[in-house]
């Protein structure tokens, strides 16, 4: 089992001082493919008393597994990981689990990375510099079944609302364009006419708000709406 399951590790390590030892810990599960990231979490989520590391997860086929042998009441997940990404591991989930509460914890800010975690079922969404007291009021706040969308973030979202998305050869097309391709390679690759390249190009530019190729791109990067691997 690839997983590291912490119950061991943390049994019996309720601070019995502040009066929670027959309380039932929030429990929790971290998913992020650097150890060093999963270090730090252990090591915030140990110093408190009502909270409990039971298992920690490199990607997401490992985390729906430690999922499934914890249940626990509370999932960390990072959302680019190699294997299975984060979003597919909510998805994952929640399709056996409905009532899972994940939190999404990630370096990316963009609005369109915000909205796929939400709709794919996460219940919080944390930027992974997010300060300690902020992580551990996110943590306790889904936990009570509320959302945990810290004020930055839901700025963020409110930026580009109503919200406009791209269809899925627009995306395509849009992809193209970031690695350099003119409109007559995207239509000689995905096997369409120039001119419907056209039509699509103009409509991505309208819809990011730009008239300018390079911008649409820049624009599309910054908001999460592609990445460049």
């Amino acid at each position: 089992m690839a997983y590291v399951d912490r119950r061991i590790r943390n049994a019996g390590a309720t601070d019995t001082s502040s009066g929670m030892s027959d309380a039932t810990p929030i429990t929790i599960l971290t998913v992020d493919d650097h150890a060093l990231l999963r270090a730090g979490l252990a090591a915030v989520i140990g110093s408190q008393p009502d909270l409990q590391l039971v298992a920690e997860a490199s990607n997401g086929e490992e985390a729906i597994e430690a999922y499934r042998l914890h249940r626990p009441s509370i999932v960390l997940m990072d959302m680019r990981m190699p294997v299975m990404d984060g979003v597919s591991a909510i998805e994952g989930i929640r399709d056996e689990f409905p009532d899972a509460r994940i939190i999404a914890l990630t370096t990316y800010e963009g609005d369109e990375d915000i909205h796929r975690a939400l709709s794919a079922g996460a219940r919080g969404y944390l930027l992974k510099d997010t300060l300690r007291t902020e992580l551990l009021q996110v943590i306790r706040s889904v936990h009570r079944g509320m959302r945990g969308i810290p004020a930055p973030v839901a700025a963020r979202l409110a930026e580009h609302t109503p919200r406009i998305a791209l269809t899925t050869r627009e995306l395509e097309v849009l992809e193209l364009m970031a690695k350099g391709l003119s409109n007559p390679d995207i239509a000689a690759q995905l096997g369409r006419a120039e001119s419907t390249m056209k039509v699509h190009v103009r409509n991505i530019l309208q819809k990011l708000g730009t008239d300018d190729r390079t911008a649409a791109v820049m624009i599309a990067l910054r908001r999460g709406i592609i990445h460049l691997d």
